[in-house]
């Protein structure tokens, strides 16, 4: 199946899954979240080529993930990238992702940085809750039903 067509299914996972199935994308994601902002600094952070940096960007800023912003430097106008709100709430996709690939996708001693909790300094991990009790849930506790 094209890659595309995962975008026009009726499902709310293979949308998200076709803006950010390709593997820059979540990588770029990623740095936005670190306090990138600007274009020279993602292709250096990332390595990745002019071309491919600026299609992630323009797909991210159609499906309004990010916006641009002016800024000004040496007297001319140049761009950065923020996040919007519908942006910022893939926090917790990021998150889970990597929750998921600390256990098991790399010792320890890979990591390259730690995530800790601004206020109290615990560390920082993904959950699936119940939206009522608040109870940490896991697949064997949801029931799927269909929508009638």
């Amino acid at each position: 199946m094209p890659y595309s067509d995962f975008a026009s299914m009726p499902c709310t996972l293979s949308r998200p899954a076709a803006l950010l199935g390709e593997r820059w994308t979540l990588l770029l994601l990623r740095q936005i979240f670190l306090g990138t902002r600007r274009f020279e600094d993602f292709q250096t952070s990332m390595e990745i080529s002019r071309s491919v940096l600026t299609d992630r960007l323009n797909v991210l800023r159609q499906e309004d993930v990010l916006k641009r912003v002016p800024y000004q430097e040496d007297g001319r106008t140049r761009y950065e990238y923020r996040l919007t709100t519908k942006g910022k709430e893939l926090y917790p996709v990021l998150m889970a992702l990597r929750t998921w690939g600390e256990k098991w996708m790399a010792p320890d001693e890979e990591e390259s940085f730690h995530l800790h909790h601004r206020d109290c300094g615990g560390g920082v991990r993904a959950k699936v809750e119940c939206t009522e009790c608040g109870v940490e849930l896991t697949a064997r506790d949801v029931q799927v039903t269909a929508r009638s």
